[in-house]
């Protein structure tokens, strides 16, 4: 993963003609920190070693951003990636983070709620000494939520001997987190609908949606979608898929989900295998599980005439250009899923100066926000004659690019 995420910033870094002592400083990351730490399970037969990451991309935009994933495979290359990426997508929509993201090599569907508690509040001490309000401020990711924050925002809390809410984002509103942060990713991949669905003579109120990942983002982009009045007709999640030609009862699968962890057993609609809705004909994909799920091995597969990526780089390089030669429009992770970030950005304005919004004002501002971001990498795509894709890397690499060479090099 992070030879894709450098292999496309290289590719646009020589389209934009980009000063080779920049390009060569914003390959790696500026900080890395790899931690192995003691976990013992409820039944303490066993003390396992458990391996974790932070990795901060960018210290020169200010603070570092980003979320923190528990999964068994995460490892040092995929986090550094995923920084690296965040970096592009805080710089596009125009808040003042630079790029980070952190990573626990564990399982959390395999542990219980005290076994995840003691994980993470471990992990923050761990890594303590690197974030803060003012420094790396950690959101929830990929197997991590709402509760994991509190840990985390709890356990430096306690080190610090004061509440410190800007710790982090995407916690709980009792602790200072922001209304409508649950739902800001896949909320904002729908605000996109509308333009996207404009460049290829689609009608949005006639279209079909398939989705590949049904956790936090995926969840609310159907919800979202629903509520716009598009037609989800297809879901899935680590268990399997399901579809209804004629229309998925959207909160009825989520119900299903929120009780049964997974959507395998839900009755109401044709059981499928996950990656079948690759290959369903429907008018919009929305891949947001995680990374490399579209590749040279399905992208001919996928009908849709629009993509757009809720998950964190989940069209490889071959995939993309495979799907762009077929004429797919894609709209680009780093723009599509900036929802999350917006609003982490919102909360942590909110809490450092302790006066807080409403959801309409967060919504409308979020909207705002994606629309506008879009309308700008659309007009770049336009005048530079490249694709989504590249016309929003050139956006985020050149703002961060400018910050670079105004700062200067120390000493």
């Amino acid at each position: 993963m992070y030879r894709e995420a450098v292999g496309q910033f290289d590719r646009v870094a020589a389209v934009m003609g980009l000063d080779a002592n920049v390009a060569d400083r914003l390959r790696v990351p500026q900080k890395s920190t790899v931690v192995s730490f003691p976990f013992r399970h409820d039944t303490y037969n066993k003390v396992e070693t458990i391996f974790g990451y932070r990795v901060q991309h960018l210290t020169t935009m200010g603070p570092t951003k980003g979320g923190i994933r528990y999964a068994p495979d995460v490892d040092l290359g995929e986090v550094t990636a995923l920084a690296m990426l965040m970096t592009w997508k805080c710089s596009i929509v125009g808040v003042p983070f630079g790029g980070a993201k952190g990573g626990v090599r564990i399982d959390p569907m395999k542990l219980s709620r005290a076994e995840l508690q003691r994980v993470t509040r471990r992990f923050t001490m761990e890594i303590i000494n690197v974030i803060g309000p003012d420094t790396d401020i950690p959101a929830p990711d990929l197997g991590t939520n709402e509760q994991v924050m509190a840990w985390l925002m709890d356990t430096y809390s306690q080190h610090v001997g004061h509440a410190v809410p800007a710790v982090v984002t995407g916690k709980p509103p009792a602790l200072g987190g922001s209304v409508a942060r649950r739902e800001a990713t896949g909320r904002g991949l729908i605000f996109l609908v509308p333009q996207a669905a404009n460049v290829v003579d689609l009608n949005p109120a006639e279209a079909t949606v398939a989705i590949h990942g049904f956790g936090n983002v995926g969840l609310y982009a159907a919800i979202a979608a629903d509520q716009a009045g598009l037609k989800v007709v297809a879901v899935s999640d680590i268990s399997g898929g399901v579809y209804n030609p004629d229309g998925l009862d959207v909160a009825a699968a989520a119900k299903w989900v929120d009780e049964n962890r997974v959507l395998a057993g839900y009755p109401d609609a044709d059981a499928i295998e996950g990656e079948e809705v690759f290959s369903l004909d429907v008018d919009i994909l929305i891949p947001a599980a995680v990374q490399g799920v579209i590749h040279k091995g399905n992208a001919d597969d996928v009908k849709a005439r629009l993509v757009i990526e809720g998950a964190n780089n989940p069209t490889t390089l071959e995939a993309d250009d495979m799907l762009r030669e077929r004429g797919v429009f894609i709209v680009p992770d780093i723009l599509a899923n900036a929802g999350g970030v917006t609003v982490s950005y919102f909360e942590w304005v909110q809490d450092v100066q302790k006066y807080f919004w409403t959801e309409n004002e967060v919504v409308a501002r979020l909207r705002e926000i994606m629309t506008r971001a879009f309308e700008d990498v659309h007009s770049i795509a336009i005048a530079e004659n490249v694709d989504m894709r590249t016309a929003a890397l050139i956006k985020g690499i050149r703002r961060v690019a400018d910050a670079k060479l105004v700062r200067g090099v120390f000493p």
